[in-house]
């Protein structure tokens, strides 16, 4: 360029800066964009031996896959009052309008780009993010005296980016920069980085229900990411849960589940998506893949045995009940049940339960073969009886025969029906609580896998008391004065009583078994009494014999 035409773009600029000078517009000065001219080839790409440089000119940078934007097209216009034309602010300036910020300055003072890190430092720092603004502050190495911006198009690592720019005085590039090689910004400026983007919105499947797994999908991110997941109780993070299924537990029951997926991608700005349960977590069930069973022979006195089975979850309580058909069987809680008399030709099943926190109580049945069997025991000469039913008598039990002749005996004494406390032996003395009872003996066979067997034999009639009789007389003129006085074991005579003296005779009645009788018009002498008590219920009669002296 001749000295002439320098000295005249020298005017032209110095009076377009007078007119603009009154609005505010700032641009770079002539020298702040200065940067080493790369090499070219003939087909206008840029060699890449020694320099950085991706590509020059909106031309070949197209040509060669590198975009500028469409700033070739609208580089005739003013982006936040900068400076048209090759221009490192107007360039970047426009590249924030067009990711959607507004066509004005977001400071206020000038706009030099050494300014734009120092007016917005709020949002400046030295993390490289595509779509933010690279800034070199004046005089940093490479730079002039106004500084430099440029766009950052990719972000190889935390020392490594690509950016795309426009220069003062010099053309469109796009550059590798290495922090390495001396030229790092001086910070990157975040207006309006590129974010991902979520397309299509991730999904929650599903029943939200203890126990039940959910999974949630990444849905589609643009560009493509790495993704994260985070399950949530409300706002609260659940621990552990990072991973795109999660199983509820009872400590969700009840509560709305949700699920936060982030993406993240080299030199973008992370970005989450919530997505909840349609419905708050409801209660679980009880999983049995391998249900409880029941082993052992079914016959009387045999031991049966009960499983647990296996659940999902693991419960926290299992509990057992046996039962005969649909009758359960009273005490028969435990995993092990000796079968007895009362479950023969029954069929035998075992209900397991579990409990579990969080999750419905479930019963389990586990179900035997068959019926309960038992051999046959008989008597083949019955059992006898001795003895008379009184009170102070023993009765003796007379033994018969069995077959099998090996089946054991046993005794009961029974008192109307009603087993006597202690009496189990062959014998039993009569007390008088047996008066006016039906006594049995109960005679029963066992053997181990047999039915019991057995048999009643009865006193001929309830049991009676003997009572003692007592008389006590005195005499006096042509009379006889007798006290009577009946007793028995266990009961209190009642009834009439007969006294016969000297030819006279007066019957009475016992009063609490005494009774005094008054003879009169007995002749002198010595003479007989005989007293006759008639006996009455359960207490037998009862006769005695004294003497008096009657005086005249």
């Amino acid at each position: 360029m001749t000295r002439t035409r320098r000295l005249r773009r020298a005017l032209v600029l110095g009076a377009v800066l007078a007119l603009l000078a009154p609005l505010g517009v700032s641009s770079a000065s002539a020298d702040d964009e200065k940067l080493p001219p790369p090499s070219l080839n003939r087909y206008g790409a840029v060699e890449q031996r020694a320099s950085a440089y991706l590509c020059t000119g909106y031309v070949a940078c197209e040509k060669a896959g590198y975009s500028h934007a469409g700033y070739r097209a609208v580089s005739d216009k003013m982006y936040w009052r900068m400076y048209s034309g090759h221009n490192c602010t107007n360039y970047a300036a426009y590249r924030m309008v067009k990711s959607g910020m507004p066509n004005t300055r977001p400071w206020s003072g000038g706009g030099n780009a050494t300014e734009w890190g120092r007016k917005m430092a709020s949002i400046t720092d030295t993390t490289p993010v595509v779509g933010s603004i690279a800034w070199w502050r004046a005089n940093a190495p490479g730079t002039g005296s106004s500084g430099h911006v440029a766009y950052v198009e990719q972000v190889v690592s935390a020392t490594e980016i690509v950016i795309s720019e426009d220069s003062w005085a010099g053309d469109f590039h796009w550059r590798r920069i290495r922090k390495e090689d001396g030229r790092w910004p001086s910070g990157f400026v975040h207006f309006n980085d590129k974010v991902l983007t979520n397309t299509v919105a991730p999904v929650v499947t599903g029943t939200p229900k203890v126990g039940v797994p959910l999974t949630a999908t990444v849905g589609t991110w643009k560009p493509a990411g790495v993704y994260s997941f985070q399950w949530f109780v409300g706002a609260t993070p659940i621990a552990g849960a990072t991973a795109s299924r999660f199983v509820p537990t009872a400590a969700q029951f009840g509560t709305r589940v949700s699920v936060r997926v982030s993406a993240r991608r080299s030199g973008y700005a992370s970005t989450t998506v919530a997505r909840s349960t349609a419905a708050d977590v409801a209660i679980g069930d009880l999983q049995v893949p391998d249900p409880p069973v029941v082993s052992g022979v079914t016959e009387v006195d045999q031991v049966l045995t009960a499983t647990r089975g296996s659940w999902a979850p693991n419960p926290s309580a299992t509990t057992v009940q046996w039962y005969a058909g649909s009758t359960p069987i009273p005490g028969a809680t435990g995993w092990t049940l000796r079968l007895g008399q009362a479950q023969i030709d029954q069929r035998i099943s075992a209900i397991v339960t579990g409990r579990a926190v969080g999750y419905r109580q479930r019963a389990v049945p586990a179900r035997t073969a068959g019926p309960v069997l038992a051999g046959t025991l008989a008597f083949t000469r019955p059992f006898g009886l001795t003895g008379v039913p009184r009170v102070g008598s023993t009765l003796t039990a007379a033994p018969g025969a069995t077959d099998p002749v090996d089946a054991r005996v046993s005794y009961r004494w029974l008192r109307d029906g009603v087993a006597i406390p202690g009496a189990l032996g062959s014998s039993y003395v009569l007390t008088p609580a047996d008066i006016g009872s039906q006594i049995r003996l109960l005679v029963r066979l066992d053997r181990a896998s047999y039915r019991s067997a057995s048999q009643q034999i009865a006193t001929p009639t309830r049991v009676v008391t003997k009572p003692v009789l007592r008389i006590r007389a005195v005499g006096g003129t042509r009379k006889a004065v007798v006290v009577v006085r009946v007793a028995a074991p266990g009961a209190t005579p009642r009834g009439l009583v007969t006294v016969l003296v000297g030819g006279r005779r007066l019957v009475g009645r016992l009063v609490d078994g005494r009774l005094r009788a008054v003879i009169t018009d007995v002749p002198a002498g010595p003479r007989k009494v005989r007293v006759r008590y008639a006996g009455k219920g359960f207490v037998l009669p009862a006769a005695g014999l004294e003497r008096v002296r009657v005086r005249r």
